[in-house]
């Protein structure tokens, strides 16, 4: 598993550095830490020689506290620092295959700092590769909300985690723990309103019946082959705004990731998960991993 770890020197970088060494990876990750450096503001015209300095003295530190903290963990990888865009450049680094990109929500605000928030949008849109969005230090993993709709981006987003992921978790005294999965469909409200309060025109209901059947069966099924594989799981149908619900049901079972496709089905009823994975990234108290 090769693993891209961007970071910026603040504690969001080191978070995910952190991450990277507690997912339970069914194979021992290779880890690559970037540190980035914008060459373009340090040519800026009101840039001053004491400024630039500070700045490279600065990136040097990350440097040094990546290396640092990559001997700590025990982890395979290097550390490697690049100039260029910020954004473009990681892109250009992350794994193309058999791997994904980490990178923190947040990063440092300073005008010549790099700001991960800033281009952690960017990196889910463009990535070819899964990308982990990094809210806060790494837990061990014990919950995760996988949303779901059935398209193509959704069903690898269940594939990655049946095949990257050990499903069991170390617990005290040696136990071997489940990691449990609540799998979340959530079917969007039809635009279609009743022609009048208390009634239904016969073929909008049996549609919302027929769809309300489906996503029964996905997620259920979905669920039935992560307990086949050794997690614990269950399934969750919802009703609603499918960002709204996906973030309600990730706080009140405080998962500590949430897992989802990148694009999702392009049906005017259905879960757009390309629309909401964004907005999940953006608002969600976990961290996201996004899946193409």
């Amino acid at each position: 598993m090769n693993v891209l770890v961007a970071t910026d020197g603040s504690d969001y970088g080191r978070w995910g550095l952190n991450w990277a060494a507690k997912l339970p990876f069914v194979e021992p990750a290779k880890v690559t830490v970037l540190h980035v450096l914008d060459h373009a503001k340090l040519l800026l015209p009101f840039r001053t020689k004491v400024e630039i300095q500070r700045v490279e003295a600065r990136s040097e530190r990350a440097l040094k506290k990546a290396t640092e903290q990559l001997a700590a963990l025990k982890l395979d990888g290097t550390v490697r620092k690049e100039k260029g865009a910020i954004a473009p450049t990681i892109l250009k680094r992350a794994p193309k295959r058999d791997g994904f990109l980490v990178v923190g929500s947040k990063g440092l605000d300073a005008l010549d700092r790099f700001t991960l928030g800033s281009v952690s949008t960017k990196l889910i849109q463009h990535a070819t590769c899964p990308v982990l969005v990094v809210k806060g230090d790494a837990p061990l993993l014990r919950r995760v909300a996988l949303a779901i709709d059935g398209s193509p981006a959704s069903a690898k987003a269940l594939e990655f985690v049946l095949t990257t992921f050990q499903p069991v978790r170390a617990a005290r005294k040696g136990r071997q723990v489940p990691i449990h999965v609540s799998v979340i469909h959530v079917m969007a409200s039809s635009p279609l309103a009743p022609l009048e309060v208390g009634t239904t025109v016969p073929w909008i209901k049996q549609r919302r019946l027929k769809e309300k059947d489906s996503g029964r069966r996905l997620v259920e099924q979905s669920a039935q082959k992560l307990i086949e594989a050794g997690f614990t799981a269950d399934a969750l149908c919802q009703h609603g705004n499918p960002a709204e619900k996906i973030l309600q049901v990730a706080s009140k079972q405080h998962v500590d990731l949430i897992v989802m496709g990148a694009k999702g089905l392009a049906a005017i009823d259905r879960f757009l998960l390309g629309s909401v994975s964004t907005r999940v990234v953006q608002h969600a108290n976990s961290s996201v991993l996004v899946v193409r």
